[in-house]
């Protein structure tokens, strides 16, 4: 008697996308399969193609080639490595994106001296595409981590390097400067500005102060002026 393997359905993966069905489900797998570059590309355009066909209300849709080759790429949990048509843009959620590895409650130990609110900042900045402003920002981590660690350690130095390794070490070295990168200089900078700002004030307060003077006097004169007039 001929015994067939019998695949249920609770047996099988889980759809990605229910409405495509589990035979663009297969395609897609098969292609990441694929160890060729050129081929693994040209099946998934046809992929792509295949599925517009099957849904042509997608057209009437805004960017709706974006669309499914995002749902392709959803279906294949964001692992193919092909080159997407020119204007299109993968949207991998932000959970599939590469990051450093890190321990946060390890690092946290390690380094609580410089405060939850630097690991904070870090996350942060670990999440910005931006070049510069990731730059930017994490060179006011940096200042600020001198900042903790000289009010956490006062009685000892602490020099650009011992922040640079250990901001290196926190984002599994995402975050890190050039050898030549002084943090001192964004200190001396801020310190400069806070200390202009206080003169500035100290000096507005004192033209006050020499104005309220000067109106108490006018003021003493005035009455005693008019004082002796009335006794004449």
């Amino acid at each position: 008697m001929k015994t067939f393997d019998l695949l249920y359905n609770s047996e099988k993966d889980e759809l990605k996308i229910s409405e495509y069905g589990r035979n663009i489900q297969n395609l897609v797998a098969y292609a990441k399969g694929v160890d060729d570059k050129p081929r693994r590309n040209e099946v998934v355009r046809e992929i792509v193609n295949l599925v517009n066909i099957m849904n042509p209300h997608y057209r009437s849709m805004a960017d709706y080639q974006e669309k499914l080759w995002n749902h392709v790429f959803k279906i294949a949990d964001y692992e193919l490595d092909i080159e997407v048509p020119e204007g299109i843009t993968i949207h991998a959620p932000e959970e599939t994106r590469v990051k450093p590895t890190m321990d946060y409650p390890n690092l946290e130990f390690k380094f609580r001296h410089y405060g939850h609110y630097v690991q904070e900042m870090i996350r942060k900045a670990l999440k910005m595409e931006d070049p510069e402003k990731k730059r930017a920002f994490s060179q006011v981590i940096a200042s600020y981590m001198k900042l903790a660690y000289q009010t956490w350690n006062k009685e000892h130095y602490v020099n650009d390097e011992i922040i640079k390794q250990d901001l290196y070490e926190m984002t599994g070295g995402e975050l890190s400067f050039e050898d030549d990168f002084s943090i001192e200089n964004l200190i001396s900078s801020r310190s400069f500005n806070n200390n202009n700002n206080k003169q500035r004030n100290n000096n507005n307060n004192k033209q006050r102060k020499n104005n309220n003077n000067n109106n108490g006097k006018y003021k003493q004169n005035k009455n005693n002026n008019y004082k002796q007039k009335k006794k004449q």
